[in-house]
Order: C-alpha cells, then sequence, then structure tokens
C-alpha cells in the first residue's frame, strides 16, 4: 500500500487524482487532502476518503473545517498554513507527494518532498519556473523521484531515454517539441482578442481545467511557462525545445533524434493519463481514460505559434534566456495579471503588456536563495500592482490595431 498526500486536493488535478487511486484502492491509500479555503469540498473527501490529515492554508477555514468535521464524527486531524502543507509532504509515512496546488504557494511543500526523498508528481509548473535550479539540486540532494504530470512533459519524459537529462546530444536528442492546442482564441485578430471577457477565456476547447492555467493557455503563457520548465527536466537549452501549435492535442509532446526519428506520446486529452503513469511509475495502471481511435481523430493538424498576436510565450523564452530571477518575477507578474483579468479590473491584452513592463522594470539577479526568490516574488508582485493603477486605455487600443 503506498500512500499519497495530495497538495490541492479540491482543484481539478487533485480530484482526478483520487479518481485514478479510487480505482487502485488495493494500492493506494490517502495520506493527507490540502486546499486553500474551500471548506465545503474538503469536508466532502474527508469523509468519503478519510485520510489522517487535511491541511487548509486558510487559518479560518481550518478551523471551520475542524467543527464540521465533528459535528460529522469524522477523526480526521486538521493543520493550517504553510507549515502544515510541509508537514503532510515531507512526513516519514508517505510515499508519494502529488503536487497540483496551483501558483507559487506550491514552491515550499513541493521543495520539502524534495528533500525528504519522496516520489513527486509535480503538476505544478511554478516550482520550477520560480526555483529550477534550487528545486532540481533538491531533488538530487534528497534522492527523490520526480516525475512530471504536465500532460507534455510526461510525454515526453515517456519519450526520452532515462539516462538523457546529463546531456540530450551524448544520447541523441536533437529537439523537445512541445505541443500547444493553441487555446480558444486561435484564430483571433488582434481586434477581437481587445474584445475577449473572462468568460470565454474559460472555454478551452480540449481541456477541463482551473481558471488560471485556462486563462494562460489561451495567452500562451501557459506553452511559455512549460518551456522554463522544460529546461530545467531535461536539461534542455532554450533553442532545443521548440513549441508548435497542434490544435487536436492528441500528440501530448515529441522528442526529435538526430537521426530523424521523432518519437511522440498519444492520447485522449485526459489528465488521468498522465497522474495514472505518475501513480504507477515504473509500471503502467488503468486510468479509466477512453482509449485513442486514430480513425475518429482522422486528422492531426500542426502550425507555428504567433508571438505577434500572443506575445506571452516569447516574453517566457526571454525570461529563460535572461536567467536568474527573471523566470520568477514573470511567474509572479503574470498571477497578479491573470487574476486582475479575472476580477474584470483588466484588459485581456493588458496581461502581457504588464508582463513585459515588469520584466523590465525589475533587475534580473542571480539565485542564491529560497528567501531571497520569495522576495523577489513580493516586489514583482507590488510592481504590477503599481503599473495596473497607471494602465492607459488610450495604450490598450493600441495594442489592438
Amino acid at each position: 500500500m503506498q500512500y499519497v498526500t495530495i497538495l490541492g486536493s479540491t482543484g481539478t488535478i487533485g480530484q482526478q487524482t483520487l479518481d485514478v487511486m479510487s480505482q487502485h484502492a488495493d494500492r493506494y491509500a490517502v495520506f493527507a487532502l490540502t486546499a486553500h479555503r474551500n471548506v465545503e469540498a474538503m469536508l466532502q473527501q474527508c469523509v468519503r476518503y478519510q485520510p489522517q490529515y487535511a491541511v487548509m492554508q486558510d487559518a479560518e477555514a481550518a478551523q471551520a473545517l475542524r467543527q464540521r468535521l465533528l459535528a460529522e464524527g469524522c477523526k480526521v486531524e486538521v493543520l493550517a498554513g504553510v507549515q502544515g502543507l510541509i508537514e503532510v509532504s515531507a512526513h516519514a509515512s508517505v510515499h508519494a507527494v502529488m503536487a497540483a496546488i496551483v501558483g507559487a504557494a506550491g514552491l515550499l511543500p513541493a521543495l520539502a518532498a524534495a528533500k525528504a526523498g519522496k516520489k513527486i508528481l509535480l503538476a505544478n509548473k511554478e516550482t520550477l519556473v520560480m526555483a529550477g535550479q534550487l528545486f532540481m539540486d533538491a531533488v538530487k540532494q534528497g534522492q527523490a523521484t520526480l516525475l512530471p504530470i504536465d500532460s507534455e512533459h510526461n510525454a515526453i519524459f515517456q519519450a526520452m531515454p532515462r539516462q538523457a537529462y546529463a546531456d540530450l546530444a551524448e544520447v541523441g536528442v536533437n529537439q523537445i517539441i512541445l505541443t500547444a492546442s493553441g487555446g480558444p482564441f486561435r484564430s483571433y485578430s488582434k481586434a477581437q482578442l481587445a474584445q475577449v471577457t473572462p468568460a470565454l477565456a474559460l472555454q478551452h476547447p480540449n481541456w477541463v481545467m482551473g481558471a488560471k492555467i485556462t486563462v494562460d493557455s489561451s495567452t500562451l503563457m501557459n506553452k511559455g511557462l512549460e518551456v522554463i520548465e522544460a529546461h530545467w527536466l531535461f536539461n534542455a537549452r532554450p533553442e532545443q525545445i521548440e513549441v508548435v501549435v497542434h490544435p487536436q492535442s492528441v500528440i501530448h509532446s515529441m522528442v526529435s533524434y538526430v537521426d530523424g526519428s521523432i518519437l511522440a506520446q498519444l492520447g485522449n486529452p485526459d489528465m488521468r493519463t498522465p497522474i495514472a503513469y505518475g501513480l504507477g511509475y515504473p509500471e503502467r495502471i488503468a486510468s479509466g481514460v477512453k482509449p485513442l481511435s486514430l480513425v475518429e481523430i482522422a486528422k492531426l493538424e500542426f502550425e507555428a505559434p504567433d508571438t505577434d498576436r500572443f506575445p506571452c510565450l516569447q516574453l517566457a523564452y526571454d525570461a529563460l534566456e535572461a536567467g536568474g530571477t527573471a523566470p520568477a518575477v514573470l511567474n509572479a507578474a503574470n498571477e497578479v495579471a491573470v487574476a486582475a483579468f479575472l476580477r474584470d479590473e483588466i484588459h485581456y491584452l493588458d496581461i502581457p503588456r504588464l508582463l513585459d513592463q515588469t520584466l523590465q522594470t525589475l533587475p534580473v539577479e542571480a539565485v542564491t536563495s529560497i528567501a531571497q526568490l520569495l522576495e523577489i516574488d513580493a516586489k514583482a508582485r507590488a510592481c504590477v500592482q503599481q503599473a495596473m493603477r497607471n494602465l492607459s486605455d488610450a495604450d490598450y487600443k493600441a495594442l489592438a490595431l
């Protein structure tokens, strides 16, 4: 029996992880569940899955959950805050940690799991975007097993030689090819993008995801973050990472070899496939996903991304080339900008504009510690907040031309 901590259990990835685990109740049991402040959803999960611990990042939500669990007669110990997340990630009884907390909040518990030598199912992009070298060093030093759960990186992991990570060229790898759906606005003009609302941005054509990552997918920032993530996961230089728009989301990513071969991983767009791969690794287990029918798919299309209409992708490449704290600044700025857009406080095209402005404002520093990265994260967020107060509608209209 393997005991699993799910960081972000009430989110989409967390729920799908519970679904896959439920299909293999003889192999996997829930050790801990965590959420931000969704008491009702956490209560239902605790009653159903009976974890040893439940963690709420919000202290008031933790107290409310304690009272509700007591009323239900459910004997689950409730912890609160970042320290609670760290405790259930590094606990001696835990075999695997699903790191699915969205945003910078997932960094410290994922780092704790790495240092404790756990099997880490990494679905949190921001951990590697913010602290790539520090996190990979912790994985190595803690002798943890790191398995990417993003469908693209999971596909690359499956198509890559296990010994590749020291030097791609030594094992004949020419290039990593990340596929992108292109999002719901792939064919939109700049004038049409200027009219995009939060409701439109949340309608992804292929994937069911949380609000933040769905917006990121529409701006291609999600792909930009994945480029940075791929750099750290696979020791790939920026020029070795190509992005190709593939609207069907059937090929999840590819690895190109020097002999002209390209190995690809295909499947229906369902996150339970990479989740099951991560849980079962190095074996394969059933995921509950419908098998892919190539006849039903009929055709696969590919095109180059348009970084003029979707500049977030290029901003991510620029941040990766700049190195140091630049990716952390980009990530923090994006989190603030996307949240403001979802609250209808800024326009859609303001997102890349704010990211560019923040990257140009804050100087790049060499990364020295997690404390420094958290400080940079706070500075970047404050910078975006200030920039939002200075936004001009006239400038925005010019962006749409």
